[in-house]
């Protein structure tokens, strides 16, 4: 006998009565709080897990409380729609959601005075929001079951907000750390790296560490392992501080002078914070070839190596054309 795949969806089937109004509002809020998507008027569909199936039956239960008829079942699909579609659907919509909170933190952010921020982190009302905008991306990404693209955006976002209402320090000299005491280290981050996770893996290797190695964990649950390093995650060893990416935190703490690295990290900050800091005429560039690299290679480690080869190049360049 042929083995049966097990079911990919739940889809929720259901049908509400014409009164009360508010029932057809009320239901569409919860599916869309759980994150499910519509593939038809009354059918609604999630990921066949648990958690979903919990879900589904809540809303289930409010339907029929409201005087409708609902049923949940586990379904793969034969014809029409592919898995591929369905997912297109969970990404889209997460995507849109991203993209709205990230245009709300960039909006908020440019009603803050300019003023020194080492004496200034917006007061109560600020971190008030703040803690808004923070909540609201865990809300998303607590319904993000395919890590849809504009997560990174969203959370660069928040991330640079938050430099901007609690910002740290200056490090006195003293904290710089040793290369050497860096070597032999397993250097953590999350998957799906962009950007500045590709530029500090590479900065690691080529002037911290070549036999460095990479572990990519999701940005949900991990657990960090003794030997271990964090870059570019949520209580990571090297990570944004102040208005600095990774990058520049890592060349900062390590105290690399070099104005090559100086200047990719310019232009990491531009493209990474999208605050034009710097203004560098080749983040546009950079952040296209980057792009392209993320499209066509779904393995962290890939990503990696065809960045790194990208910023052999430029770093080349800056050293020997100082000014081009």
């Amino acid at each position: 006998m042929t083995p049966v795949d097990p079911p990919q969806w739940l889809l929720l089937v259901h049908q509400l009565p014409a009164k009360p109004a508010y029932l057809r509002v009320k239901i569409w809020r919860r599916l869309q709080a759980v994150g499910a998507v519509s593939l038809k008027g009354a059918v609604a569909a999630l990921p066949a897990t648990r958690q979903a199936r919990e879900d589904f039956q809540s809303v289930t239960r409010e339907i029929v409380d409201g005087g409708g008829e609902a049923v949940v079942c586990e379904a793969r699909l034969v014809d029409g729609l592919t898995d591929f579609e369905v997912r297109g659907l969970f990404d889209t919509a997460r995507t849109a959601d991203y993209e709205a909170l990230a245009a709300d933190v960039r909006a908020y952010d440019k009603t803050l005075p300019r003023e020194d921020l080492n004496h200034w982190n917006g007061g109560p009302e600020a971190q008030v929001q703040i803690g808004r905008f923070r909540k609201r991306l865990a809300q998303v990404a607590a319904i993000d079951f395919f890590e849809a693209e504009g997560r990174q955006g969203a959370e660069r976002a928040v991330a640079a907000l938050n430099a901007r209402l609690a910002p740290v320090p200056a490090r006195a000299p003293s904290s710089s750390i040793s290369r050497e005491s860096l070597h032999g280290r397993t250097w953590v981050t999350r998957t799906g790296v962009g950007v500045d996770r590709i530029a500090c893996a590479w900065l690691i290797r080529r002037f911290v560490d070549p036999e460095a190695r990479f572990r990519f964990v999701g940005s949900k649950v991990y657990s960090i392992e003794a030997g271990e390093l964090r870059f570019d995650m949520p209580q990571a060893e090297f990570t944004h501080e102040g208005d600095r990416c990774s990058f520049e935190t890592i060349l900062h703490r390590l105290d690399l002078a070099d104005t090559a690295l100086k200047a990719i990290g310019e232009i990491v900050h531009d493209i990474d914070l999208e605050d034009a800091k710097f203004g560098r005429a080749e983040a546009a560039g950079i952040a296209r070839l980057i792009d392209g690299v993320v499209m066509t290679h779904a393995d962290d480690e890939k990503r990696i190596a065809r960045g790194s080869a990208m910023l052999d190049d430029l770093y080349l360049v800056f050293r020997t054309k100082p000014d081009a």
